[in-house]
């Protein structure tokens, strides 16, 4: 399995000199929570933005790690507004590969137990899926892309009827 970091608001961290919210360059937020896991998983920083500002450069670039790897199971740590639309891409170009895709509403710096959560969740769910496909795992939730979605005035992900 191999953990790749694409950004979004599950890393973001506070810049104290112009009081923003900012992803940083850096695996920090991932790193800290493997760090109370057992097991040691293989970490790539990608792409790291603000999911809003990701283009089709930055899914194709995240799909060819994907392509070249020798995993099969990857779980990709992605922003939450436009984690449907990677899914979707995934979706697409990838027919034999276990895709996870799992974030946060709110930063790891300002509150660790969603990030922690959904991340814990989806490294659980990669041991038990056997079957191919793009998921996303969000507040509480795992399911494949197109079965689970944002509610953006509740801020939360749920389950599409």
């Amino acid at each position: 399995m191999l953990i790749l970091n694409s950004g979004g608001t599950f890393n973001k961290r506070y810049n104290r000199i112009n009081g923003e919210l900012e992803v940083p360059f850096d695996n920090n937020a991932i790193e800290s929570i493997l760090k109370s896991v057992n097991k040691k998983y293989p970490l790539a920083g990608v792409v790291y933005k603000d999911s809003l500002d990701m283009t089709l450069d930055d899914r194709s670039k995240l799909a060819n790690i994907i392509r070249e790897s020798q995993e099969n199971i990857f779980v990709v740590i992605h922003g939450t507004d436009t984690m449907h639309l990677s899914a979707a891409f995934f979706s697409e170009v990838f027919e034999d590969k276990i895709i996870i895709l799992t974030g946060s509403m709110v930063p790891f710096e300002i509150d660790k137990v969603e990030a922690s959560f959904n991340l814990g969740m989806a490294l659980g769910f990669s041991k038990a899926i056997l079957k191919p496909g793009v998921y996303i795992c969000m507040s509480g939730f795992i399911e494949r892309y197109e079965k689970i979605e944002k509610n953006r005035s509740l801020g939360k992900f749920e389950l599409v009827k």
